[in-house]
């Protein structure tokens, strides 16, 4: 399993991406545990303009990745794009930073921050477009382990910026420090990735922009779409209601929630390696629904823990199960449009905002017809749907979308 670190680290424009996407990682830790503290607590929003921001920043950031995508197709690299993006990012902490009054919070968190997200995809995309060539077992091997050290920067990065913000009166100098990641991600695509000589116009691909829009909405793509999306939302909502069993139902205290999370979260980036690993020698079908039953099963058993010490026992099939569905629809994902790097890669950020969407309304449903330990059962069984319909799509060889 820790062959797939030999094989980034011997490509340079694999281990360039490697290294910025734990900076990319890093931006995000060191600020989302404070993103709404700084924009409810310190600069005065109140919890409904946060939330619409919060919302629209989701739609921006889904948009600006699959035009980011189609874009780079367009130009036939993406070292241009993640420059673009890197810029946004220097300057949406740092306008938070410097000026933090709510106009300059809700422009960066409504604009610039969603558009410097779209790395994430695009880095993969890069990745991907790079790799040609290379076998479908390390191809898989390496979006693990670069998924893993993004993990990394989650498990490391929070605990860092805390304790050097201890005792401070602000956790504004948070968005210093997320700057400063953007401008290393900066530094690594300028100096890190070669620049290609500019593609000729008569080899230029012109991909239509509501063509490649189509192709998400093909009948080969959105419902595998769909499928991952119900499974990913089991991350979404377990996020929502572990917390409120663990302090509830289970008896536990606030502090047993953050250990229980760091548990799963250094435990994912083990497991991301595992699945990879398992994913090149079965298939990815056999793997996501794998780790999605695992998951599945997990979310049964938190709605059914009384105990503190019951929550603690499952956070080995929460990690193992967490870091399947984390790892593997990169790649699945990746191959629904397998000749569109940025479009086939962009999917990853549509998603996050899917599943995100699903988990707010299983949360809904699941509170109006029960309690929090309920929710997370039907959570469960949304994600068994999932695993079903993406089954029944998968269980003979599938075509890619070309439109």
């Amino acid at each position: 399993m820790l062959s797939s670190f030999s094989v980034v680290y011997r490509h340079k424009p694999i281990r360039v991406s490697a290294a910025a996407i734990f900076f990319f990682g890093f931006s995000g830790a060191a600020t989302s545990p404070y993103m709404s503290l700084i924009g409810i607590r310190e600069l005065g929003l109140s919890d409904a303009v946060y939330s619409v921001l919060i919302f629209l920043a989701a739609v921006v950031n889904v948009s600006a990745s699959v035009t980011a995508g189609i874009i780079a197709d367009r130009l036939g690299h993406f070292r241009s794009p993640m420059i673009l993006a890197a810029i946004f990012g220097i300057v949406g902490f740092g306008l938070v930073y410097v000026v933090p009054t709510p106009v300059m919070f809700a422009i960066a968190t409504l604009l610039l921050i969603p558009v410097f997200g779209t790395i994430n995809s695009l880095i993969f995309a890069n990745i991907r477009a790079v790799s040609t060539g290379m076998a479908v077992r390390e191809l898989m091997a390496v979006n693990s382990a670069v998924r893993a050290i993004l993990s990394a920067s989650w498990v490391l990065v929070p605990g860092i910026v805390g304790a050097l913000l201890v005792g401070q009166p602000s956790m504004l100098p948070a968005f210093l420090l997320a700057s400063l990641a953007c401008l290393v991600c900066l530094l690594l695509f300028v100096f890190g990735l070669d620049r290609l000589p500019p593609v000729q116009e008569g080899e230029r691909q012109h991909y239509s922009f509501f063509r490649s829009i189509r192709q998400i909405g093909s009948a080969s793509v959105l419902p595998r779409l769909l499928a991952i999306s119900l499974i990913s939302a089991m991350l979404h909502a377990n996020g929502t209601v572990l917390p409120l069993i663990v302090t509830g139902k289970a008896g536990g205290q606030p502090a047993d929630v953050g250990v229980i999370v760091g548990i799963v979260a250094f435990l994912e980036i083990i497991f991301i390696l595992f699945w990879g690993w398992v994913e090149a020698r079965t298939s990815i079908l056999f793997a996501m629904v794998t780790a999605a039953l695992i998951y599945c099963s997990y979310l049964v058993f938190l709605g059914l823990a009384d105990r503190p010490m019951d929550v603690y026992l499952l956070t080995v099939v929460a990690g193992l199960g967490a870091a399947g569905i984390i790892a593997i629809p990169i790649t699945y994902l990746q191959n629904l449009i397998a000749d569109r790097a940025g479009l086939g890669s962009s999917l990853i950020a549509v998603n996050i905002f899917l599943s995100g969407g699903m988990a707010s309304l299983m949360f809904a449903l699941g509170t109006s017809i029960s309690d929090y330990a309920g929710t997370a059962i039907i959570a469960s069984i949304a994600g068994f749907i999932g695993v079903c319909l993406l089954w029944l799509l998968d269980r003979v060889p599938k075509l890619s979308a070309h439109g």
